[in-house]
């Protein structure tokens, strides 16, 4: 079979495993000599915007790699984001060659369940190797996470982190992924790898303020549900969810393009796709609600999602949205610190350790802080007099305050400390 070019409409791999991409158009782009079943003569149109992504990429044109990857049908195919990813994520000048090797490094808590996780990895693509070849893959994915967390163990291995990495070791391969991983998870998912899913949940508060903005009366409806039915999809940037290889390939393009929050505008864009069969179910049945809203429909017109979350994202930034959902979030988040997405490439690890130590210690403020204020109300209602409630204001106000300004204290001093505030006030 000859190695002729498909056209851009075919260009998504769909129906294809990895490793077999056509020869780009693009001569600057290393591309496999693997010929490609049912192919096509390229169209005017894939031909020019192959040659824009070359050219982005031997420019390191971030801004039109970024408006590249957004449009349809993204970075086109995988020889071209072997080069366009690493300029993403900033991993393109990386190398750990120089470093201590990894296995000479001390094991990480996490590495019990990352075996786990890596042995239920592969499940839908590739769907064209061997059993043997797939067990090689299960080892260059783990020892690419265990290369990771063990260079910078105060990264937390979350289940469906493999899911996202597994994509990432697709495109890039075995020698260039673990830079890659590395800058994704403390610069882009740095909040899923927090000590807790805090941070994650936070994400996930934002999407019924993203609702309202477009649809009060929809939101009304899901009032009643939790948003917890988007986490695996937003926690594992829908690789756990999205069967076919070319679609979680295409969607990568978009996330990796453009600001940590986009996963959740593109959740807010599925629901609003799905606003008819939702409203056929009564409000005051939640789990049914959540159950279907958990699971994405099939099949996914992702073009159309992408396009209508670029769009809802401009009419609605996060700063605008209702119920000040914004300012909620911490300013170490990941949320915050990619709003340029061109700056990421530029960001450093140390600049990501410290923000993840920073966001890490206000969780647990907050965390004390919390379990301070159930203290105080527990003992409010054991100590209720005519000047509890006033009490109460006075004495949260003083744990948060001294929270504030003092390190975090063991919950028996702090239990004490407030119920010498409460016994003074009531």
């Amino acid at each position: 079979m000859s190695a002729s070019q498909s056209s851009l409409s075919d260009l998504d791999h769909k129906g294809r495993g990895p490793g077999e991409e056509k020869p780009s158009a693009a001569p600057t782009i290393e591309v496999p000599s693997l010929p490609l079943p049912d192919s096509r003569p390229l169209s005017p149109a894939a031909a020019e915007k192959i040659a824009q992504i070359a050219d982005a990429c031997t420019n390191e044109d971030l801004r039109a790699l970024i408006d590249l990857a957004t449009t349809k049908d993204g970075l086109v195919e995988d020889s071209l984001r072997r080069t366009a990813w690493p300029l993403l994520l900033g991993s393109n000048n990386s190398s750990l060659d120089d470093q201590v090797p990894w296995t000479s490094l001390p094991p990480h808590r996490d590495e019990d369940q990352v075996k786990l996780d890596v042995n239920r990895s592969f499940v839908y693509y590739p769907n064209n190797e061997s059993d043997k070849q797939l067990d090689k893959r299960k080892r260059e994915l783990s020892n690419v996470i265990t290369e990771v967390l063990r260079r910078h163990p105060i990264l937390c291995y979350f289940q469906g982190y493999h899911d996202i990495v597994q994509v990432i070791l697709l495109v890039l391969g075995a020698k260039h992924s673990p830079a890659a991983v590395t800058r994704l998870s403390l610069l882009r998912i740095r909040d899923f790898m927090l000590p807790s899913l805090d941070a994650a949940i936070s994400h996930l508060h934002l999407l019924h303020p993203i609702l309202d903005t477009v649809d009060p009366a929809l939101r009304e409806h899901l009032s009643h549900t939790q948003p917890f039915f988007a986490l695996a999809a937003t926690l594992t940037l829908y690789a756990h969810d999205i069967q076919e290889y070319g679609d979680i390939a295409r969607l990568f393009d978009f996330f990796l393009a453009r600001e940590a929050v986009i996963p959740v505008y593109f959740f807010a864009v599925v629901v609003l796709a799905r606003k008819d069969e939702l409203l056929e179910i009564p409000p005051d049945e939640p789990e049914m609600l959540h159950s279907i809203l958990c699971k994405l429909p099939k099949p996914l017109d992702l073009e159309l999602l992408i396009s209508n979350t670029t769009s809802l994202f401009d009419r609605h930034p996060p700063k605008s949205l209702s119920y000040r959902a914004w300012s909620r979030v911490s300013s170490y988040s990941v949320l915050k610190t990619t709003q340029i997405p061109s700056s990421v490439a530029k960001q450093t690890l140390e600049e990501g350790n410290t923000l993840f130590s920073k966001q890490e210690v206000e969780m647990r403020r907050a965390k004390a802080i919390q379990k301070a204020v159930n203290n105080v109300k527990r003992q409010a209602w054991l100590y209720r007099r005519p000047a509890g409630a006033f009490g109460l204001a006075v004495a949260v106000g003083l744990v948060a305050w001294w929270l504030g300004k003092s390190p975090i204290t063991g919950a028996g001093r702090l239990s004490e400390s407030l119920r010498k505030i409460m016994a003074f006030f009531v």
